[in-house]
């Protein structure tokens, strides 16, 4: 499945990307690109969108990275508090 992506959440995921350790970068592209798909589909959207990424991430980043995650979703304009994550 490969959906359309609204530009400017595009953006900054490929922003937020860039950021990450270089050899975490490629699988974590893939893993929340796909996820982000699932979860925009499941909405019945018809393109990926913030909070379609900011749920990917939340979903799938392993426990030890989950700081960075966060920290990395602030610096690059996602707004996760809006969404209600970090979920508790």
């Amino acid at each position: 499945m490969s959906m359309i992506w609204e530009t400017k959440t595009e953006d900054k995921f490929k922003e937020l990307i860039s950021k990450i350790p270089v050899f975490h970068r490629h699988i974590t592209e893939s893993v929340v690109r796909r996820q982000a798909e699932v979860v925009a589909a499941k909405r019945n959207a018809n393109q990926v969108e913030e909070q379609d990424v900011v749920a990917a991430f939340f979903s799938d980043v392993p426990s030890p990275f989950y700081s960075m995650m966060v920290r990395l979703l602030g610096q690059n304009g996602f707004d996760y508090k809006k969404y209600g994550f970090p979920k508790t």
